[in-house]
């Protein structure tokens, strides 16, 4: 079975990455997108690479990239002596083929990017079942016209009437392994909601922390609970639900759950596909939106949070946390604050110490009084 290809990581390869501003991204900082897409690769450990960034007016239907950005591409490619390309921007099928085919080389675009860091972050086996319903929900979108071998007769001498094309074969294993890891993950779910249902019946509160990746979440979770969950300066250091109790002040106030970061232009397939490790929001009596304060693109950050939980349909009480204010000065940190214009309240903090997080301890403390 065909099985998803993932960037190479080796010193050895050398990567072109190519920065798109596509026509329809809107994103009033694009050196910012570019730069957090370059953050991707990094974070996959694509540490030897070059960079080119293309200013697209509109699409190809066939290549993506117009004919004149077609030809940039190739010459920058052969220059650079690079053996594979990764774009920053989606691609159909027929795209991806059709650039390799002409570029004669390896294509992968944002959704192959992040589905390969997903699937080193990926621990549980709920996540790991998501990464492989992801990669092979990935696989069956890129067999339409995958090569006239694809439409190969499978059937046998003797058969009567037309056999199974390969394609057909293939499309037929890809959806068996799905609807597999699909079981998988639903009986993974009932052992969940058993336990939620514990947890409801005794009226255990629950906060989830939420925010944009490498926001400082789990660095939150581990002060606050005595915790040695994966920290990293990192996208997508963490990507599976961990819950612990939450004690303050000597006296259990709950349980909190680290989530896995949003991040600009998530692919959909991949929303969906971690619907079943983001359920735990839909449980929460409280979401703890924590935000990079320090980081110039925070109000951005919060809208795409806000995006991707409306696209969810989670729709509950929000406390905004303020993280990383020690890496302001005071003045910078009172002008970010008088200039936050959307609804609701918060918290500044730091989740260096105790200390620092005391403001959310006394919010959530105030809670439960």
């Amino acid at each position: 079975m065909a099985k998803a290809q993932n960037v190479s990581t080796g010193n050895d390869v050398k990567v072109l990455l190519i920065g798109v501003q596509a026509p329809d991204n809107h994103t009033k900082d694009i050196q910012s997108y570019h730069q957090e897409f370059i953050n991707l690769a990094e974070t996959l450990g694509v540490h030897n690479y070059a960079t080119m960034f293309i200013k697209l007016r509109s699409y190809d239907n066939k290549y993506f990239f117009t004919q004149g950005k077609l030809e940039e591409i190739k010459a920058f490619y052969d220059a650079c002596d690079a053996t594979e390309i990764i774009i920053s921007e989606q691609l159909n099928g027929q795209q991806e083929r059709n650039l390799q085919d002409y570029l004669e080389c390896r294509i992968f675009d944002r959704t192959r990017l992040i589905l390969s860091i997903f699937e080193k972050a990926a621990i549980s086996a709920a996540g790991k079942l998501q990464v492989e319903i992801a990669q092979l929900e990935l696989l069956k979108t890129r067999l339409a016209g995958h090569g006239i071998h694809l439409e190969q007769q499978a059937g046998t001498i003797g058969v009567k009437g037309p056999g199974e094309t390969l394609k057909e074969e293939t499309s037929r294993q890809l959806e068996q392994l799905i609807l597999t890891a699909k079981r998988k993950i639903a009986h993974l779910d009932k052992i969940r909601d058993t336990q939620r249902k514990r947890r409801l019946n005794h009226e255990v509160s629950q906060a989830c922390l939420i925010g944009y990746t490498n926001a400082g979440k789990s660095s939150i979770l581990n002060m606050l609970t005595n915790s040695d969950v994966l920290a990293e300066d990192k996208l997508f250091a963490t990507l599976d639900t961990t819950t612990r109790q939450l004690f303050i002040n000597h006296k259990k106030c709950g349980l909190i759950s680290d989530t896995v970061g949003f991040i600009q232009n998530l692919p959909h397939q991949l929303i969906d596909a971690f619907k079943s490790t983001l359920s735990e929001l839909q449980y929460a009596n409280l979401l703890l939106h924590v935000v990079d304060i320090a980081d110039s693109n925070w109000k951005s950050h919060i809208k795409v949070v806000l995006t991707t939980l409306k696209e969810l349909k989670v729709d509950k009480e929000m406390l905004f946390v303020f993280n990383k204010s020690d890496l302001l000065t005071p003045e910078e940190l009172q002008s970010r604050i008088d200039n936050f214009d959307f609804f609701g309240p918060y918290v500044v903090v730091n989740s260096l110490s105790k200390e620092g997080l005391e403001p959310l301890t006394n919010y959530i403390a105030s809670r439960k009084a």
